[in-house]
């Protein structure tokens, strides 16, 4: 497998089957398409290739809009790689690829470069300047361009769709479990420990304060979640606060804080990949720090039990 940012210099690829979308979260419902795709290259002995666009094209098209993507570009790479696509061209997308008309597409873009043995498409796919390009352009152009194209069933394109929305709402109301349920695995998010205000240590409970890697990406509701943290290769348990402290702090700015069960080392600056089982409760504001503490404490005592099922 091999990842290719350089759209000018890409080997000859052998009987080229591509598939082309932003796959954002590689969720169950893109693996069962990334299946069908690997499949059709294996029947006629080519290469399965997956091209995929970087920034997003909505963050060029629509700036003002916030992404809320679900799986920054590394780890949708790794997923991709892992559902055995074998090649994957990451294009950049600027406005002069942006503004290339939909015949321009097919003719520079996919048959000039990639001389494809097969495309495969969904129905709803949509290409070119303001999107004029669709499935049937494609199969009018396949006799002049080479191809032949496949088309991926309805039901497979409407359920990734559909799953992507779901998912991401999924996350930003807190349900991670069933955002989980559809990713077919646990949603998660990396983040650079910075300094925070070290309350946490003061009542037995440090946290570690995360800064996104990523900050177009999906962050999930206020409240307090169990989680799983690897650091350094190894794995620890621990809950997660994303808030605003109201108990001791009038901020108005959202922190995301990771108490590490059996943890202590100095981690400033370090990074930390964080995944969500479960949401345990809203934030709450507590009369006292002694009633945040036995809170903390009951959190503790439920985490600590999802890890002995």
């Amino acid at each position: 497998m091999a990842v290719f940012f350089d759209i000018q210099h890409l080997p000859d690829f052998k009987n080229a089957v591509i598939t082309i979308g932003t796959f954002d979260g590689v969720h169950k419902g893109h693996k069962t398409i990334l299946a069908e795709v690997v499949n059709h290259a294996r029947q006629v002995n080519g290469e399965s290739v997956l091209l995929t666009f970087e920034p997003h094209p909505r963050k060029l098209l629509f700036p003002d809009q916030p992404l809320g993507i679900i799986t920054p570009l590394d780890q949708k790479l790794q997923l991709i790689t892992e559902s055995g696509i074998e090649h994957i061209v990451v294009v950049p997308f600027t406005r002069e690829f942006a503004g290339l008309s939909a015949e321009e597409y097919i003719e520079r873009f996919l048959v000039g470069i990639f001389h494809p043995k097969s495309i495969v498409i969904g129905y709803d796919h949509r290409f070119g300047h303001d999107r004029k390009g669709d499935l049937k352009l494609l199969e009018k152009c396949a006799q002049q361009g080479g191809y032949e194209l496949m088309e991926i069933p309805a039901q497979l394109i409407d359920d990734a769709a559909v799953s992507s929305t779901k998912i991401r709402h999924a996350i930003t109301e807190g349900r991670v479990e069933d955002a989980s349920h559809m990713l077919g695995r646990n949603y998660s998010i990396t983040g650079t420990v910075i300094h925070g205000n070290k309350l946490g240590r003061t009542i037995g409970y440090p946290t570690a304060n995360l800064k996104p890697t990523d900050p177009e990406q999906t962050i999930p509701a206020v409240g307090i979640y169990a989680i799983q943290a690897v650091y350094n290769g190894s794995q620890y348990n621990g809950m997660m606060s994303i808030g605003y402290n109201p108990t001791v702090t009038d901020t108005k700015d959202i922190k995301i804080e990771a108490n590490l069960f059996d943890f202590d080392e100095d981690i400033y600056g370090r990074v930390l990949e964080i995944s969500f089982l479960k949401r345990l409760r809203d934030e709450l504001k507590f009369d006292s720090v002694e009633a945040l503490k036995q809170q903390l404490h009951n959190d503790k005592e439920e985490t600590l039990k999802l890890f002995d099922q």
